[in-house]
């Protein structure tokens, strides 16, 4: 097997961590990329993405805190639509902090529970 990356490591370790606390709650997955963000509302039992939301589609930009929180609004809206309210956060490899904390933080704005 090939040597891990610190942020597959980072990612595996997170993800594992995740499956022992979320007690069949869906999962909010946050990918960051230099020039946008997205997160998706996803039911591991299902296998199925139930919201999602992304920078892809707006008019700011993504490389910045302004536009992930108005992603973490978005996935929070949609969210509501679909009938979730409480979720796990999952953050993937990338460190809590920046543009991650402020999506996290506009969804609980929004009414998600994490």
């Amino acid at each position: 097997m090939a040597k891990l990356s610190l942020f597959e490591r980072r990612r595996r370790r997170v993800r594992t961590a995740l499956r022992a606390r979320a007690g069949g709650k869906p999962r909010l997955s946050v990918h960051r990329t230099g020039r946008h963000i997205y997160a998706q509302i996803i039911d591991d039992a299902a296998g199925k993405t139930v919201a999602a939301a992304s920078t892809l589609g707006a008019k700011t930009s993504g490389a910045n805190v302004d536009a992930a929180a108005e992603v973490g609004k978005a996935i929070a809206e949609a969210a509501k639509k679909a009938g979730v309210t409480t979720v796990v956060f999952d953050r993937g490899g990338f460190l809590f902090h920046g543009r991650v904390k402020a999506l996290a933080d506009a969804a609980r704005e929004g009414g998600l529970e994490f």
